[in-house]
């Protein structure tokens, strides 16, 4: 479990730039501390490093949330192989 600062120094983001990210919905499974600080899994971590390394610019922001949606569906079950 890392806090959002530990995440921006593993990651080689800002914090302003994580922020926008899980504001729009780009980083999932964000949770929350008892004093309402996002901390980050293993797992969003990933989706940071990765989000990062993608170099998005906003016009491709809707299209990749799209995307990591359908890949978390794709991997909890929701989706089925047809």
């Amino acid at each position: 479990m890392y806090s959002m600062k530990q995440t921006c120094e593993k990651v080689g983001m800002s914090y302003q730039t994580l922020k926008f990210y899980c504001n729009q919905g780009l980083i999932p499974n964000v949770q929350r501390d008892k004093n309402n600080y996002r901390i980050y899994f293993v797992q969003s971590y990933y989706h940071a490093e990765y989000t990062l390394s993608a170099n998005l610019t906003i016009s491709y922001f809707e299209d990749y949330q799209a995307i990591i949606l359908f890949l978390i569906q794709c991997r909890s079950g929701y989706i089925k192989n047809q």
